[in-house]
């Protein structure tokens, strides 16, 4: 692990309620998609694995990002605490985008974390399937940015 002055509280080792900010705040910064923003949560040689994509290094990550939201247009995201340990998170997530043509998806995903002291992610794994859908099954309405407190999880929706 890089060695930086960076801290993203909060830190481990995780209680449950510390693993569930931890996963509010990914999803919340996930949201605005801004890359260049996201990419912070991570350590310097944080190193993922995304479908088959592979980033090594923050600046992998951020352009990985770029690229991911300016091809899933509208994303919207949810992500759901499964498990967690001193350092480590596992999520379970599900997003809904469009491409451009104008075909909407609905993205089933697990993702595993693990931090560094300093609460920068060092490692993500994530497994993604991808469902057609159409424009109105669409569950994630809320307006572009951070889900509304009030809206339903993915438990509450049933996904």
């Amino acid at each position: 692990m890089s060695s930086t002055t960076e801290v993203r509280p909060p830190l481990p080792p995780f209680t449950r309620e510390s693993a569930i900010e931890k996963v509010r705040l990914a999803e919340d910064g996930w949201n605005t998609r801004d890359a260049a923003r996201v990419a912070l949560a991570y350590s310097l040689d944080t190193r993922w694995r995304n479908r088959a994509e592979f980033a090594n290094g923050r600046d992998e990550a951020r352009a990985f990002l770029e690229r991911k939201w300016n091809k899933e247009l509208e994303y919207r995201l949810i992500k759901e605490l499964w498990a967690f340990t001193d350092n480590r998170i596992a999520v379970r997530y599900a997003y809904e985008s469009r491409d451009d043509s104008g075909n909407w998806y609905r993205s089933y995903g697990n993702e595993n974390w693990e931090f560094g002291p300093d609460g920068l992610m060092v490692r993500r794994y994530a497994c993604i399937n991808d469902m057609p859908i159409r424009e109105a099954d669409r569950k994630f309405r809320w307006p572009l940015g951070r889900r509304p407190d009030d809206h339903p999880g993915l438990s509450d929706l049933g996904l």
